[in-house]
């Protein structure tokens, strides 16, 4: 799978040694406030983290890119394929970006990069995208890149010791 770039980002794939900026976006509370993982408390948890999508990514199951920018390289989030489904020809989507670079159109940037390479070089038909009802800006970004509301699924995930309600958007590759 290639890196990805955009008229301000580049998409690399996440390795080993980005950790310590990432682990400065995945301790924000902020930040993690609508993800299913808690505030990291260590830059080995980014690690260990990395470690985890890199063998994911391997066995060809997802793909985890760091979100740059394109003129200096600093990592501003991250973003990726959380389920790569070639039997189905679907994928899910996940994204958040540093709360220093919301509302600035990178994660929309990021995003259309994610759903174009999805389509034309991996053959999906069908991207999801899985949000808490309350991300009320991530529920708009999606909304903004053409994500059809499907529905919600009750309890559906586990996050923070507690059961959380998803709202279920999708794009297909024919809308």
């Amino acid at each position: 799978m290639n890196d990805l770039t955009t008229e301000r980002l580049t998409l690399k794939r996440m390795q080993e040694n980005d950790a310590a900026e990432l682990f400065a976006i995945w301790s924000d509370p902020e930040v993690t406030r609508f993800m299913n993982i808690p505030s990291f408390t260590g830059e080995d948890q980014a690690k260990e983290m990395i470690n985890v999508l890199t063998e994911l990514a391997k066995e060809n199951k997802a793909l985890r890119y760091t979100i740059r920018m394109k003129d200096s390289g600093k990592i501003i989030g991250s973003c990726g394929y959380n389920v790569l489904d070639f039997e189905n020809h679907k994928t899910e989507l996940g994204y958040e970006l540093a709360k220093e670079h919301w509302g600035k159109g990178y994660a929309s940037e990021a995003i259309h990069a994610l759903t174009k390479y999805a389509y034309a070089e991996l053959g999906f038909h069908r991207i999801e995208a899985k949000v808490e009802p309350e991300n009320d800006n991530s529920i708009r970004l999606l909304q903004k890149l053409g994500f059809t509301f499907e529905g919600i699924l009750r309890e559906a995930e586990k996050a923070k010791g507690r059961f959380v309600d998803l709202a279920l958007y999708a794009k297909l590759s024919t809308d």
